[in-house]
């Protein structure tokens, strides 16, 4: 279906049987927030605070990988591009004003319906879908030459499941970008209790700390998944100049970056 330029899939179907990639309660907290997705100031303002330090990542990465000039205007024109659980699209909108062809999806339907309304009169033409990554990979969806992965596998029922799917969908040399919470009693402590019990950065329950994701594990998973891992980096907060910026500190989050082999 075609809404203003935009293309969006039906919502997503029954979930299949069997191994799944999908936490219905998961799912369900952030459909219950949708409409607050590009609120600078609401219930999503640590993703706006930190998102032009990953952006950044994803570009300087991609070009790099790609032989591309990161200081063109469009870095990353004809290059496929998947940005799976894409909430309303605070990533998936920049990637496609850098010039990439994007296709964005996520198991809320809510979640797509704030992304297709932002976007719409900007008059970005970016292909969002409501669908999980399964149902994506099934439809013998072409594959794409960069797959985001970003704060996502903190979040669903099953990593090794999840990333594995994802990597099916990647092209041959293409780069997947990972990002998530490491399981550290450090990561417990700021990005759950002090995010959203102190000074109420998240809404209290965001996090299971028992869902988040070593590096070793998640680079073990991508390895199983056929991906080569190239490069790794923290992201971290400045409380005196409340910024963030990448370091080598990936004790509470971090970015990984993988290439299919």
């Amino acid at each position: 279906m075609a809404q203003d330029g935009l293309t969006t899939a039906p919502e997503m179907a029954e979930k299949p049987s069997g191994r799944t990639t999908i936490d219905a309660d998961e799912v369900e907290k952030f459909s219950a927030i949708a409409d607050e997705w590009w609120d600078p100031f609401g219930k999503f303002k640590p993703l706006h605070k930190f998102n032009p330090v990953r952006l950044a990542y994803i570009r300087d990465g991609a070009c790099a990988h790609f032989g591309r000039d990161r200081r063109a205007k469009l870095p990353l024109a004809g290059l496929r591009l998947l940005d799976i659980g894409c909430g309303g699209g605070l990533v998936a909108e920049p990637m496609r004003r850098l010039g990439a062809d994007v296709t964005a999806i996520d198991a809320s339907a809510r979640n797509i319906k704030t992304a297709l309304t932002h976007a719409a009169p900007l008059k970005l033409d970016i292909d969002y879908r409501a669908a999980t990554v399964e149902q994506l990979a099934a439809s013998g969806e072409a594959p794409f030459d960069i797959v985001l992965n970003l704060e996502v596998v903190e979040h669903v029922a099953d990593v090794d499941l999840f990333l594995e799917t994802s990597a099916s969908l990647l092209k041959a040399n293409g780069i997947m970008v990972m990002a998530t919470i490491n399981r550290t009693l450090k990561a417990v402590a700021l990005a759950k209790i002090g995010a959203e019990y102190i000074l109420r950065w998240l809404p209290a329950g965001t996090h299971d700390p028992r869902k988040f994701v070593k590096p070793e594990e998640a680079k073990a998973a991508l390895t199983r998944a056929g991906l080569t891992v190239t490069a790794e980096a923290g992201v971290s907060y400045n409380p005196l100049m409340d910024i963030w910026r990448i370091s080598e500190d990936t004790d509470v989050n971090y970015l990984l970056t993988a290439v299919k082999r």
